[in-house]
């Protein structure tokens, strides 16, 4: 069949814009017909449901109208009856359609123009999801542009097959581009909005510096050597911890280079910012001397619950420790998680005194023993009332100066002194309104049970309704700090698993689940076994 002109110039014009737009040609030939059923409604009436169909190898162009089998003809240009359905096809019944080839059309001048308007809004939409699609996948990765504006600091870059923003606060601060320059950025969103697919650059995100080290250290493009954590003072400052799979090549130096020329290279896309490598330990106490570097650090006490680290350094380095404006241990917390707290020697010393002192007086009035003897169980490490009555006895009658005797009528002292806080407390808790039933809880003692009612919570259908973040609280991280939400138990040594296991067992004894349900499924494994 030979091919007119009128038919390969319309298949040419599909294959020039599939190209120049870099989408699919079937997309243009489908907004084509798109656009000439349009215009063959404006020409046969809106009533009149037309299909047009172009051939993707010859180009022909064939048009038909749709009409709907039914009982009752409402609208003649979309329904027919069924015997007159069924005299075009025999086969007919309610529900199908009927097809009916149409005459070619000659487009006027508003209708060619309608028929543009439909072919160019669906190749800009199938343009704007084609790009979607392409930056949606490579989220995460580093992109080389040119900058085509900057509106109100914000910068425009041009990637070639589309445009991207680097807001104002995702550049690097003191940073200055020009019409022209060129640009390296991460990749860190991809909206639709409905200007298009808005993609979002960033040069101060952590993960930034990542892919440019990742570009520089072949062994981290390997993956003989990991990063674990980076945090960032955009221009100023940065630590970046890493670790290597392989015990002889050592991570810090690779990330280093010969001369420092592969650290160097990241410093420089980054306006002279400065980084500190360290090795990554799963040991924090060893990890956390690392990230305070230059310092030097003489002491590391770990809170694991809480997630605090309490660092104590010599005098003359607290200034080295903390930086400029806190920024040394502000970036240490960062990338290792927890909170840092920097104590002097001599701060540390104050309040060890402190606290034994106010140990010493806590003994001295619930004890009713002399001051001496308030010191020495201070001296020893006795830090609550708790752990002086519920030790075993040998362990207070082995303080030099106590005997069998003496350490008896401190423990009973201790115990009785307990007992009334404990009958206060519970005349409290009932003031509250707090249940009985609650006592039935592993764990729970007087006092918590007045935290719980200070909070509304009273039965064990209350209770069982918490979330262990509810008990002992949680941490978020924002804007690069670490921030801490107390909870009701803060103020009690209860871990978070110890929270869960009260909360579970709230929850069986207010039957909202069964033993049955907390027992682990069999595997098929042990079932066949069992078998």
């Amino acid at each position: 069949m030979a091919v007119s002109a009128n038919r390969l110039e319309l298949l040419q014009i599909a294959d020039a814009v599939a190209r120049e737009k870099s989408i699919d040609r079937m997309i243009v030939i489908d907004a084509m017909q798109d656009a000439i059923q349009k215009a063959a409604r404006s020409r046969y009436g809106a009533e009149t449901e037309v299909r047009a169909e172009i051939n993707p190898k010859t180009g022909e162009l064939r048009l038909w109208r749709l009409r709907e089998v039914v009982e009752t003809v409402e609208e003649p240009g979309r329904e027919i009856s069924l015997p007159e359905a069924q005299a075009k096809n025999d086969a007919a019944k309610y529900g199908d359609y009927i097809t009916e080839p149409l005459p070619p059309i000659e487009f006027g001048r508003i209708a060619a123009q309608s028929a543009k308007q439909v072919i160019v809004q669906k190749v800009r939409d199938a343009e704007r999801d084609r790009m979607f699609d392409d930056y949606s996948s490579r989220i995460g990765e580093i992109v080389n542009g040119s900058v085509k504006r900057v509106e109100y600091g914000n910068v425009i870059v041009d990637l070639g097959r589309g445009e991207a923003i680097i807001r104002r606060d995702e550049l690097i601060p003191r940073e200055q581009f020009r019409y022209g320059d060129r640009v390296r950025a991460y990749i860190y969103d991809v909206r639709r909005e409905q200007r298009g697919p808005q993609i979002f650059l960033s040069r101060t995100h952590p993960q930034f510096m990542a892919k440019l080290f990742t570009q520089e250290v072949p062994e981290i493009y390997d993956g003989v050597i990991q990063i674990r954590s980076i945090a960032r003072d955009p221009g100023s400052r940065a630590k970046i911890a890493v670790t290597s799979n392989d015990g002889s090549i050592d991570p810090v130096g690779a990330c280093v280079g010969m001369r420092g020329s592969r650290v160097q290279a990241v410093v420089a896309e980054l306006q002279g910012e400065k980084i500190d490598i360290i090795p990554w330990t799963e040991n924090i106490a060893d990890l956390v001397v690392s990230a305070l570097q230059p310092a030097e650090v003489a002491k590391v006490v770990l809170d694991e619950q809480a997630e605090k680290i309490e660092v104590v350094v010599p005098d003359e380095q607290l200034s080295l420790a903390i930086g400029r404006r806190g920024q040394n241990v502000r970036l240490a917390s960062q990338l290792i998680g927890w909170d840092i707290d920097i104590l002097t020697e001599q701060e540390e010393s104050e309040r060890r005194q402190k606290e034994f002192t106010e140990r010493s007086e806590l003994f001295m009035q619930a004890l009713d023993v002399d001051e001496m003897v308030a010191q020495l169980l201070a001296s020893e490490g006795f830090s609550s009332l708790e752990e002086v009555a519920y030790i075993e006895l040998d362990e207070i009658a082995s303080i030099q100066g106590f005997d069998a005797e003496t350490a008896s009528e401190i423990q009973q002292r201790a115990i009785d002194y307990l007992s009334a806080q404990e009958a206060a407390l519970d005349d409290e808790r009932k003031s509250l309104g707090v249940e009985d039933d609650l006592y039935e809880i592993p764990g729970l003692t007087a006092a918590m049970l007045v935290a719980l009612g200070k909070e509304e919570i009273k039965s064990v259908d209350d209770f069982a309704g918490c979330a262990a973040d509810d008990l002992v609280g949680w941490v978020e991280r924002q804007d690069g700090e670490v921030k801490r939400f107390e909870g009701t138990f803060s103020d009690f040594p209860v871990s978070r698993e110890e929270a869960e296991e009260m909360i579970m067992s709230a929850r069986l004894k207010a039957g909202w689940v069964t033993e049955e349900d907390l027992a682990p499924a069999e595997t098929e494994e042990e079932e066949a076994v069992a078998e």
